[in-house]
């Protein structure tokens, strides 16, 4: 009985004691979530005061941003306000400087159009040796102590260039007073038989002058231009102007064995049949059309050579490559 009593007492301390270590535990349990919830507590509110300076730091930042902008965006404006107002002087200043030049302008042109110190003093004509001096000037209708900047170069130019001879006209203005007049002349190069008289004629075929004696040039026989074309000035038809590149090809090819200076005259009337007469040697050739001129041409000169004093005519108006044969026949005349 008594050993039961104390096996029951023992239990019951045993329960006791249990429970009051059981307390104790959770007493721990409690006081260690207390310290947690407490240091969550100091976290987040040193979390809420990071996020408060950060905020803070960040709104500074784009003010400071947005201040920098608008006073970037007040220099552009600045800088492009200055550019404006610059482009602005320059564009003023040029009118100014442009409006007194040409003030200057028209009153140099004015004084000048005015003042006698500009009036022709002299006329000099350079480089004429068919045509006077006196006939250039004359057809300039220039006049001493007119003003030297009157007159219209261009008109002055055609008046000149209605001699036949002239064929390029510069006129030089000095401020010495002088106006110079340089001349380009079309060269007399062939004579043509006209109505009993000659009619000279350069080599692009323009009518120079028509004179009684043919002054010792080639004279081309068998002229096709009608006679009323035939006037100073004009130029040969087209049919005659084909046929003076062939006498040009003619005597140019005499000129490598010197008979160019020789021949009297040339027969254009047939371009097929092209003839020239070699006075002084009492000679006349029969050249056919423009081909092979310079084998021609030898041989011209070689039977020249061979036949020399001999009156005759000279035949070489044949194909050559396929073994045509010079000949010459001897003649009383020419």
């Amino acid at each position: 009985m008594a050993k039961k009593v104390k096996e029951a007492d023992m239990n019951l301390y045993y329960m006791n004691h249990g429970q009051a270590q059981k307390g104790n535990r959770e007493d721990k349990i409690k006081r260690k979530k207390a310290k947690e919830r407490e240091k969550r507590i100091k976290q987040n509110k040193a979390m809420k005061e990071d996020d408060f300076d950060l905020s803070t730091e960040t709104v500074l930042q784009m003010t400071n941003k947005n201040k920098i902008k608008k006073e970037e965006r007040l220099k552009r404006r600045q800088i492009q306000e200055s550019r404006r107002i610059k482009r602005r002087k320059k564009k003023i200043k040029f009118f100014i400087k442009t409006i007194l030049l040409l003030g200057i302008i028209i009153g140099g042109i004015t004084f000048a159009m005015i003042s006698p110190i500009f009036n022709i003093k002299d006329i000099q004509v350079s480089n004429n040796q068919q045509v006077s001096s006196e006939t250039v000037i004359s057809l300039s209708e220039l006049k001493m102590e007119e003003n030297i900047f009157r007159f219209n170069k261009s008109k002055v130019i055609n008046k000149i260039k209605e001699n036949a001879y002239i064929e390029n006209v510069k006129i030089h203005r000095n401020i010495t007073s002088t106006v110079q007049i340089e001349i380009q002349e079309r060269e007399h190069c062939y004579s043509a038989d006209f109505l009993g008289k000659y009619a000279y004629i350069d080599r692009q075929g323009y009518l120079l002058e028509i004179a009684e004696d043919s002054k010792q040039k080639v004279v081309l026989q068998g002229i096709q231009t009608p006679e009323e074309q035939m006037t100073v000035g004009n130029r040969l038809n087209n049919e005659d102007l084909e046929k003076l590149e062939d006498i040009i090809k003619i005597t140019n090819a005499a000129k490598e064995y010197e008979l160019d200076t020789k021949i009297t005259s040339v027969d254009i009337n047939d371009k097929n049949a092209y003839s020239i007469s070699i006075q002084e040697e009492e000679k006349k050739a029969y050249l056919g059309d423009n081909t092979n001129l310079s084998n021609k041409m030898l041989y011209v000169n070689a039977i020249i050579k061979e036949e020399k004093g001999k009156a005759g005519e000279i035949f070489v108006n044949g194909d050559l490559n396929n073994k045509f044969r010079v000949y010459f026949k001897e003649s009383l005349n020419v």
